[in-house]
């Protein structure tokens, strides 16, 4: 994924934040310049990986498989100094992408539409052998709980949410015509290195093309203090 991709999603998701009303934390701000000067009193937001995160699934085809996000908050099952034992996100889904299917073993998770368009996300219950089952998926939506087939698409308008509980695939893409989503995500800790189980094999940090110089750094890219 080139450099100047990156730096273009961000800003679009800047924007898509300010449009909404939803403040970014100071370090979703700083420039790599000001990083530099980061001592270990910022280690929480190393170590737990906040921050900005943009990846096409190594695919090298983000305008139609890929995602741009913010983790805000997160902890580390069992650490003793990062034991929060929740996570949130902020998560910007431009119309005409889609984010594979895929489950997580530990994470349960609670998706909000903040605002924008309209989110489909379709659901299926996980085998035994982490295949799709076809069997009736129980979904919890703002309160409700309702029983829907196998690959049924649920549609959340801004306000709306989801509970994803573990074990459950499940896939995100915008509604044709309503545009970019802003979407929020409230669940227990989050670990990308070790939690999600994609249906296809695919990566999860991109590789990176230098075109040009970073406007944030990602949130594996702080330097050391």
């Amino acid at each position: 994924m080139k450099r100047s991709e990156i730096n273009v999603a961000i800003q679009k998701m800047e924007k898509l934040a300010k449009k909404h009303g939803f403040f970014l934390p100071p370090f979703c701000n700083w420039t790599p310049q000001e990083w530099l000067n980061k001592d270990y009193t910022y280690d929480e937001i190393r170590k737990t990986k906040l921050g900005w995160d943009v990846t096409d699934y190594g695919e090298g085809k983000f305008d139609e498989l890929g995602f741009t996000l913010i983790t805000i908050r997160n902890g580390i099952l069992n650490h003793a100094e990062y034991n929060k034992p929740y996570a949130e996100k902020l998560l910007m889904l431009q119309e005409g992408q889609y984010a594979p299917m895929h489950f997580h073993w530990y994470k349960m998770e609670d998706i909000i539409n903040r605002g924008g368009g309209t989110v489909l996300i379709k659901v299926y219950n996980a085998t035994p052998d982490e295949t799709f089952a076809d069997t009736p998926v129980s979904v919890l939506s703002d309160g409700r709980r309702y029983v829907v087939p196998a690959g049924s698409e649920i549609s959340l308008a801004p306000g709306e949410s989801i509970t994803i509980p573990p074990y459950l695939y499940h896939d995100f893409k915008v509604l044709p015509g309503s545009g970019d989503v802003l979407l929020g995500e409230v669940s227990m800790c989050n670990d990308d290195n070790n939690d999600n189980r994609f249906y296809e094999k695919l990566g999860r940090f991109p590789e990176i093309e230098e075109d040009e110089a970073p406007y944030r750094l990602l949130c594996n890219e702080y330097p050391e203090v």
